[in-house]
């Protein structure tokens, strides 16, 4: 596919408010992070915009719930009409955040999956019952346990999955039965107004779904908004923790960073995790929070290892992420790769071995980077790199990958590559990740699992059915019969 036929620019996308479309008179330009195409204008909330929007939702809700029937036709719906328009979306997703077409095809399906899971997971939510007459002051009496929707819920979702994050903020919020206000990352803002409209072309009611557009301070005026219940939100570590403190009587879910290791014992089979770790640490250029970030192999192995691995990150296709043989494609934005490209030269400054990549290419892209014997305390080991770059260190034994691999302030999810059950289920049980994947890389994530972490990684579970529970709560119903 000829990237030229896509340069054009979209129609100039207002805000969503109460099922009317809103132009400020202020707007944002979303421009291509490959080669500063314009690729749409949004226009900015302002702080009596966030206002009316967190009303309505307020006032849809308290005027009574959607029911359960409707919001699962809504969604079912929508997954049809995401699978029906997913050539659209993907060329929307490479154009405004740089995901490479193929890639975000994949994200395309993925977000239609998140929808079809939400359904799913909204029909099987169900409360308990409590047998009162345990007690004799209980005799005559039923107890039950319901779950109820929170409320009003703020989503803030960042840009590397500009489609698949916002599915996972509002599908599962909708099917709980809360109106959501969806701030979607100014970076790439244009695929979350997108499945907002699909919503609505769905059936889904106005007052049930606004987006409201802008900078930090339009997420901090939701975040501050006393008649938001709930607040959810996927980004930079700082920024969740901040909000986590800001809002201490909301019900606040994190998902943050990630520094993820993949473990490879000599047991284990490297070839494939070699081939593997490629694209689960270059793909999307490194943007993601689950990027295969450090490489702890089995000295035994890893020189054999490092030589499939250069050889396969040496054979990426790097550049304009519209054409289809595109494997790797631009940071979203001159600042990011510069501070990566950064982190690279003072990494190999401090020690560590350029063994592939580390340069800017002529059409702005960085080159995929791989690091080995990185020092311990390097910014490419220790911080979230979220780019093109792969660390690569060896080790004497598997109890020394796994100490390695706990260093971290991050916690979300982690690889291990090995034919010992023994060792697998050792992993298992002292890896302290939210996720331990077992001869797969820690990148991989599936729709319906429950995901996230501890440490600086978040305080919260994704997932539709993870989502649900986060986003409603118990209510004890106490029947007398007598």
């Amino acid at each position: 596919m000829n990237g030229a036929e896509l340069d054009l620019q979209l129609p100039d996308q207002p805000l969503l408010i109460d099922g009317e479309e809103v132009a400020t008179g202020a707007w944002d330009e979303v421009r291509s992070p490959y080669d500063g195409a314009l690729v749409g204008r949004v226009a900015r909330a302002s702080a009596g915009d966030v206002e009316r929007a967190v009303r309505a939702a307020g006032a849809a809700f308290t005027a009574g719930e959607l029911p359960l029937w409707q919001r699962i036709a809504v969604l079912e719906r929508a997954a049809e009409l995401v699978g029906a328009r997913s050539q659209e979306l993907a060329r929307l997703i490479a154009r405004e955040m740089g995901k490479p077409l193929a890639q975000a095809r994949a994200e395309v399906e993925r977000a239609e999956a998140t929808l079809r899971f939400s359904v799913a997971a909204a029909r099987t939510l169900g409360g308990e019952l409590v047998p009162l007459d345990a007690l004799a002051a209980g005799e005559g009496r039923i107890g039950m346990v319901m779950r109820v929707p929170l409320g009003v819920v703020a989503a803030i979702t960042p840009f590397n999955f500009p489609l698949n994050l916002v599915a996972h903020k509002l599908g599962p919020a909708l099917a709980a039965g809360n109106p959501v206000v969806l701030k979607p990352a100014p970076q790439a803002p244009l695929s979350g107004f997108a499945l907002a409209a699909i919503l609505r072309d769905a059936g889904l009611p106005p007052g049930w779904l606004h987006v409201v557009a802008g900078g930090a301070d339009v997420g901090a005026r939701l975040v501050a908004d006393d008649d938001v219940a709930a607040v959810t939100f996927t980004g930079s570590t700082a920024v969740g923790w901040s909000i986590r403190a800001s809002a201490p009587r909301k019900r606040v879910c994190l998902e943050l960073g990630s520094t993820a290791p993949l473990i490879v014992d000599e047991t284990g089979d490297w070839e494939d995790a070699a081939d593997r770790a490629v694209l689960a640490s270059f793909g999307q250029a490194g943007q993601s929070c689950v990027s295969l970030q450090r490489v702890l192999v089995h000295e035994r192995v890893a020189g054999a290892f490092v030589e499939r691995l250069l050889a396969r990150t040496r054979a990426l296709v790097v550049g304009d992420p519209l054409a289809d043989e595109t494997e790797v494609g631009p940071l979203i934005d001159a600042g990011q790769r510069d501070r990566v490209k950064r982190w690279i030269d003072a990494a190999v400054a401090a020690g560590a071995t350029r063994a592939c990549g580390g340069a800017v290419n002529p059409d702005g892209t960085l080159q995929p980077t791989v690091l080995v014997d990185p020092p311990a305390d390097a910014d490419v080991w220790r911080a979230e790199v979220f780019g093109p770059v792969l660390c690569v260190r060896s080790v004497a034994s598997f109890a020394d990958a796994i100490a390695q691999a706990n260093d971290a302030d991050y916690g979300l999810q982690a690889g291990v590559y090995t034919r010992d059950l023994g060792r697998a289920l050792r992993a298992a049980r002292q890896l302290e990740f939210g996720g331990v994947l077992v001869n797969d890389v820690p990148t991989t994530r599936f729709e319906h699992q429950p995901y996230g972490g501890g440490k600086d990684s978040g305080n919260t579970r994704e997932g539709p059915a993870a989502t649900l529970r986060e986003l409603t709560e118990e209510r004890f119903v106490a029947l007398s019969t007598t």
